[in-house]
């Protein structure tokens, strides 16, 4: 069977969501500058090429589902030789994150509407990228929703080899049955390996780098554990992620 007879299954719903005046005024300022939409790049009506977006080569961070932007904007903050590229599908997420830009005055992020998984497999070239991000990703705890996941072994596959050599994997989730799906997908890629599989015990102790969000801050209120996991490609040496 092709692709095309089983299409993928979609891991997030777009709902359309409406923007508040701040953010439709930071949107219709910001946007046509800053933001990208996947389906332009997929179809071939706009290149995916970093270089031209930020103006130089510099090492290459992907973040998956940048939420409303508060680690975003201050990783990038805290990194301006990184280039961060930032996909979301929320659009108020993306406005607040846009605002948060300009209040802050980081260059450094390029904002993308649409599905990362299909930016990956169509257009992001093998070996190009320095780390993934993916900080709470829809769950899904319906058991009925789990395919929906989209930490999966095919995902974790694709992810791995859009990594540059010794190019990082950072994930973190507040629910303790995806945290473990996490891992057991991740350790069985041979192309990974797991950075916290020493005294750490496989998890990876949170880094007091990667901001506290409100998100986050709700998890802990509610009793759920928050857990890291870092991985990096085997084929060679190279720094964990540590917010640079």
């Amino acid at each position: 069977m092709t692709e095309a007879a089983h299409p993928p299954v979609p891991t997030f719903v777009h709902h359309r969501s409406r923007l508040t005046e701040g953010q439709q005024h930071a949107w219709d300022r910001w946007w046509p500058e800053r933001g990208r939409d996947v389906g332009d790049i997929l179809s071939g009506a706009e290149p995916y090429d970093p270089p031209a977006w930020f103006g130089r080569r510099a090492p290459l961070v992907l973040e998956i589902g940048s939420g409303m932007g508060e680690s975003t904007a201050a990783m990038a903050a805290a990194a301006p030789d990184v280039d961060h590229i930032a996909v979301e599908v929320y659009e108020p997420g993306l406005a607040q994150l846009l605002m948060r830009l300009a209040d802050t005055g980081v260059t450094n992020v390029a904002l993308l509407r649409g599905d990362a998984v299909a930016l990956l497999r169509e257009r992001v070239p093998p070996a190009s990228l320095g780390g993934i991000r993916i900080f709470f990703p829809d769950p899904w705890p319906k058991r009925r929703h789990r395919k929906r996941r989209l930490v999966q072994r095919d995902f974790v596959a694709l992810a791995a080899s859009r990594l540059e050599p010794g190019g990082f994997l950072h994930l973190a989730t507040d629910w303790d049955d995806y945290a473990t799906q996490m891992r057991a997908v991740c350790d069985a890629e041979p192309a990974l390996v797991n950075t916290g599989a020493g005294e750490a015990g496989g998890w990876t102790p949170r880094p007091d780098w990667r901001p506290v969000t409100k998100f986050e801050q709700r998890a802990r209120i509610e009793g759920r554990t928050v857990r890291d996991l870092m991985y990096r490609t085997r084929h060679a040496d190279a720094p964990r992620d540590d917010g640079t």
